[in-house]
């Protein structure tokens, strides 16, 4: 059996260990999180170090506390899986974390989520399919998880949800619904909101609500389109898509990684370096007469 931590218990924390709990060559031998709260039938710890043997961490955290987390845990010897979402910074992510995860002979597998994650795979596939052409990633309507935990740590608000709503080619427009704390100036908030990396390069609309609580659903979903030509032959029309439960499927995503990453060298990678039959549990021969 596979030996996984799960570091981090909030939405994709809880998930992930139910994908644990389903799946037959994993187990769940302990938890970290910042309190003490029981989770029954499993240890709980505030530092991973108190656990006794793991294989694989996955990192249940806000994409901007990866970084740090991930270092500390690879220079254990222990590998990691995130689902880090800040697409413009998982370059320097990779990187960062390929030299830490090699030095320690581990493995980091980065941005594993559904996007940047599984779709990054459906885009690689799509655009092998149609060398030329151009691909456009709607997302939604649904609430976007990573933006949603990014306007939450903003200072004066209580809490918040942010809906992303396909516009169409690839554009999107962000409603954000924010209850703030007393006191707090909805305008600096607004400001703070609109010039981060995760909202200001789109459209973003942010509402003050007196309970986000009765807004919330974490549905998603996305419709990827490529539009190209394979070889010379033009008007390729390849189309995907997904309605889902948005912790749900990144926490299967980041299991499925954590079983591929003991499958790797050590190193850093995104999903789509890593052979998807490596995702699934089993030999690999029956996996082949199965699917192929």
């Amino acid at each position: 059996m596979i030996k996984v931590a799960i570091v981090g218990f909030g939405n994709i924390g809880r998930r992930v260990l139910e994908a644990l709990e389903a799946s037959p060559d994993m187990e769940c031998v302990g938890i970290v999180r910042r309190e003490l709260s029981a989770v029954s039938g499993y240890k709980v710890v505030t530092d991973i170090k108190d656990l006794e043997e793991v294989d694989v961490a996955i990192l249940s955290t806000p994409s901007r506390k990866v970084e740090e987390y991930a270092k500390r845990i690879l220079a254990m010897g222990i590998n990691t899986v995130d689902s880090f979402d800040i697409h413009t910074q998982i370059p320097q992510l990779r990187t960062t974390l390929d030299s830490v995860a090699k030095a320690h002979d581990a493995v980091a597998v980065i941005s594993a989520g559904w996007d940047p994650g599984s779709d990054s795979v459906v885009r690689t596939l799509m655009e092998s399919l149609a060398p030329r052409g151009i691909t456009y990633t709607n997302f939604g309507p649904g609430r976007s998880m990573g933006h949603t935990v990014a306007v939450r740590a903003i200072s004066g608000v209580r809490d918040a949800l942010s809906i992303t709503i396909p516009i169409g080619t690839g554009l999107h427009r962000r409603m954000v619904y924010v209850e703030l704390e007393e006191g707090a100036d909805f305008n600096k908030i607004e400001q703070a909101i609109t010039t981060d990396p995760y909202f200001v390069n789109d459209e973003t609309h942010v509402q003050q609500v007196d309970s986000v609580a009765t807004l919330n659903d974490v549905g998603h979903g996305v419709n990827l389109v490529r539009k190209g030509v394979s070889g010379k032959t033009h008007n390729q029309l390849l189309e995907f898509n997904m309605k889902i439960n948005n912790p749900a499927l990144t926490a299967q995503v980041m299991v499925n990684m954590a079983r591929a990453s003991l499958r790797q060298k050590s190193g850093a990678y995104t999903m789509i370096e890593i052979p998807v039959i490596d995702m699934l549990p089993g030999e690999k021969e029956d996996i082949i007469r199965h699917l192929v």
